[in-house]
């Protein structure tokens, strides 16, 4: 990736929140709420979103690293939002600003750390390892 990325750059993502996505989906007892790793999800799509149109033919990027506080609880059927802002860069490794919100109310906060992958050579890697190379 060496095109220039303005900070502040942005990306978006948004779901509803359905059954699969609860608490109660990995374990009975617990409550029907939003879960963190899926509102986590929702936030690496949205710094998906915001980067990846500046991204060289066979580059993505991916989640290196997250910081984030789920603040409140989200039930069935409310809409999700998540956004994502570039905070800063440094090569190929971008810190995004990460919030999320269900319309009324933020629900969670934090950043997400992300870096450029070449799909090609990181899937020729990957092979390699897995035949023990």
């Amino acid at each position: 990736m060496v095109r220039h990325i303005a900070i502040g750059v942005r990306g978006e993502a948004a779901e509803t929140v359905e059954f699969k996505h609860t608490l109660s989906a990995h374990h009975p007892e617990l409550p029907p709420v939003y879960s963190t790793p899926d509102m986590i999800r929702l936030m690496e799509t949205a710094c998906f979103h915001a980067l990846q149109s500046f991204c060289d033919e066979g580059e993505i990027t991916v989640g290196i690293a997250i910081n984030v506080e789920h603040r409140a609880a989200t039930g069935i059927g409310m809409q999700v939002y998540a956004e994502a802002q570039l905070e800063s860069f440094d090569g190929r490794f971008y810190t995004m600003r990460v919030r999320a919100h269900d319309g009324t109310q933020e629900i969670g906060r934090g950043t997400v750390g992300r870096a450029v992958v070449h799909v090609p050579s990181f899937l020729q890697r990957m092979r390699e390892r897995a035949r023990g190379g």
